[in-house]
């Protein structure tokens, strides 16, 4: 098993910034590729970001030039740097850890709320 523990939400003005942080712990070793998704409401959920164990990234066209997305191996952490958020960002982000066999493990989720 695979806990994923998401922190860094919150209120935000348009222009802002905010950093998310997804803590992994369990059986880690089997993870390959670890990245984060958004949920606004009435919409499904979408990828926002991926980072593969060799680093490779991937990112939503909506996102791309200002959404950052780093992992730290020693601590077992992903993060995603959010600058220039809009309103249509306002979404609840989920950590996401896909292991070997693709099966996918998820956060709790934190909310990420763009507003004046």
């Amino acid at each position: 098993q695979v806990q994923l523990v998401e922190s860094g939400g919150g209120l935000v003005q348009p222009g802002g910034s905010l950093r998310l942080s997804c803590a992994a712990s369990g059986s880690i070793s089997s993870i390959n590729v670890m990245g984060w998704y958004r949920q606004a409401p009435g919409k499904q959920r979408e990828l926002v970001a991926n980072i593969a164990r060799g680093g490779v990234t991937v990112y939503a066209d909506s996102v791309k030039g200002r959404f950052t997305i780093s992992r730290d191996n020693a601590k077992n952490t992903i993060y995603l740097q959010m600058n220039s958020l809009q309103p249509g960002d306002t979404a609840v982000y989920y950590c996401n850890g896909r292991n070997l066999w693709s099966r996918d493990y998820w956060g709790q989720g934190t909310q990420v709320t763009v507003s004046s």
